[in-house]
């Protein structure tokens, strides 16, 4: 159905760029190793946006080891054209600097939630500490006393008395740590 030119005994097809503007594919088509047949809609956005001329201009400007880079630029900015016709690309990457910016402060968030929770561990295990610490020194009531009359009345806190006033004067008081 499209025409091809024969070079070297092999079929040569016709680039996009050549198809749509219904020109000659030469051998030496610049636009051919950006454009293949098959991806038509990316050379007509090119095209719609810049102008076949103009590609060809801005991809001569270009050394030709980055010349693939230049158009792979070319075909990103027409087609952010042709979805904002305004901003272009500047849309996108101002979108994309929006999530990134938004992105920061739920990571602010969670890093001090994190913080924070890192400080209840903390204290937790402090206090359990402090729990296995008494457990050691707290003794039932029908359990010998190992330390001079330390005990625990109802899971309450640690007592003890004071074997010096004691039978005479009973002075209870509460074992702080």
């Amino acid at each position: 159905m499209g025409f091809q030119v024969v070079a070297q005994g092999r079929a040569h097809q016709p680039c996009a760029a050549c198809r749509m503007l219904r020109r000659k594919c030469e051998s030496d088509c610049l636009l051919a190793p950006y454009f293949p047949a098959e991806e038509a809609e990316k050379f007509a956005g090119v095209h719609k946006v810049f102008g076949a001329s103009n590609v060809i201009k801005m991809i001569q400007m270009v050394e030709e080891t980055s010349r693939e880079d230049a158009v792979k630029a070319i075909v990103y900015e027409a087609t952010a054209r042709l979805r904002d016709p305004v901003y272009g690309s500047a849309g996108a990457i101002f979108h994309l600097q929006k999530m990134v910016q938004e992105l920061k402060v739920q990571l602010e968030s969670i890093s001090a939630r994190v913080l924070e929770s890192q400080a209840q561990r903390d204290e937790l295990l402090g206090l359990l500490r402090n729990v296995n610490h008494l457990d050691r020194l707290v003794h039932p009531i029908n359990a010998p006393v190992l330390d001079e009359g330390s005990f625990m009345l109802d899971d309450a806190a640690l007592m003890a008395y004071d074997p010096v006033k004691f039978p005479a004067e009973c002075d209870w008081f509460l074992l702080e740590e």
